[in-house]
């Protein structure tokens, strides 16, 4: 079986026809939808790519699966009693599985998505509510990784949860750091990155690397060889999924 490895996402990429979707899930506009899936990993209920539809509103619902979605284009607005969460390009929200909301875009749209479909069974809590990510989020410090995974000095490291899951695996928030240098891993969860500022490099086991700038997006898969080398400030908005160990 091949090694993991870290999936660009182009915001460019040609999509695919996807089934209609279902009339009991769409209450005006067009049912067609197109999209491309660059990770599925069916053993987790976790799907990521790209996706785009044209003008539709869905009937009042209970939100499926817990999401993060990026948009690209377009204007995506998640209805909820006595809420509106809009998103336009570049701007992110989740919406947390169970939210009693309608999803509403008044032209098409397009997005960066990723989602979790929880197959643990734990309910979510009450009160659950979409949350719109804010870059410019004051950040509190975190723990950075330990020297002796460093070739460089250890940095230091801020970040903001904006969201977890009832089982603690599926989290987003903003995380920020100092430059540094961390040694080759196979990557311990799976994680989408979109980069606000700075750049990093990637460099897998056979010596292989992938430079990512401000206003990037990838994904990198849970067991991905790589190490990570930035200089200056790196902050990026994050989306990981990390499997409870069994």
């Amino acid at each position: 079986m091949p090694k993991p490895a870290i999936i660009r996402f182009d915001p460019n990429a040609k999509t695919k026809p996807l089934p209609d979707f279902p009339e009991s899930e769409i209450a005006e506009g067009t049912r067609a939808q197109r999209g491309l899936k660059w990770f599925d990993d069916g053993t987790t209920g976790l799907v990521s790519g790209i996706w785009e539809a044209g003008a539709s509103i869905s009937p009042w619902l209970n939100y499926p699966v817990d999401e993060f979605m990026m948009a690209l284009e377009g204007e995506i607005i998640i209805v909820e009693e006595g809420k509106e969460t809009r998103a336009g390009p570049g701007e992110c929200l989740v919406i947390p599985k169970g939210t009693r909301c309608k999803y509403r875009q008044d032209g098409p749209v397009r997005k960066f998505y990723v989602f979790s479909g929880d197959l643990s069974g734990l309910v979510e809590p009450s009160g659950l509510t979409t949350v719109k990510i804010d870059p410019n989020v004051q950040l509190k410090p975190s723990t950075p990784p330990s020297a002796e995974m460093l070739h460089s000095s250890v940095p230091t490291q801020h970040a903001h949860e904006f969201f977890e899951d009832a089982t603690s695996q599926f989290t987003v928030g903003v995380w920020e750091t100092t430059g540094y240098h961390r040694k080759l891993i196979n990557f311990p969860r799976h994680e989408l990155m979109h980069l606000l500022e700075g750049s990093v490099t990637f460099t897998d086991d056979a010596g292989q690397s992938q430079t990512f700038k401000a206003g990037d997006t990838f994904f990198v898969p849970l067991g991905t060889p790589n190490a990570w080398k930035s200089e200056g400030t790196l902050r990026k908005i994050y989306c990981i999924f990390q499997p409870r160990k069994s």
